[in-house]
């Protein structure tokens, strides 16, 4: 189903992100480690660096956050429109048995007239039934 599919594209963009949010926190420390044993004070641009990257993982998490709420309701979504297709479908061959019946009757009762009205096929007075 076209839900399921979009559930699992989602699931691994969501995953990707997660990663990269790993990757860059971990790049951070790194730097950080490397700085601090160096004795290396940061200038103004490379503390804006290092502040970028922080909002680049912040950003990474609000998507992934979105993608859980779009994924739950998809879900939701889903499992309502399974659920209402079974009603549909039900209801179909609910129909279908009445009609089905409807058509047994009239059928039967064509029968049963035809057989007392007609006198021959060229006969003008014939009902026709549809």
């Amino acid at each position: 189903m076209i839900f399921d599919s979009l559930y699992e594209l989602l699931g691994h963009i969501k995953q990707v992100e997660k990663d990269t949010i790993s990757l860059s926190q971990e790049a951070q420390m790194k730097l950080s480690r490397f700085l601090e044993k160096q004795k290396i004070e940061l200038d103004d641009e490379a503390v804006e660096a290092l502040q970028y990257q922080d909002i680049i993982s912040q950003q990474l998490s609000a998507t992934v956050e979105a993608i859980d709420v779009v994924q739950k309701n998809l879900q939701i979504f889903a499992h309502t429109f399974k659920h209402d297709e079974k009603i549909a479908d039900e209801s179909v061959a609910k129909l279908h048995i009445k009609l089905s019946g409807v058509l047994e009757e009239a059928r039967a009762k064509k029968e049963a007239f035809s057989g007392h009205s007609k006198k021959s096929s060229t006969d003008e007075h014939e009902i026709e039934f549809f």
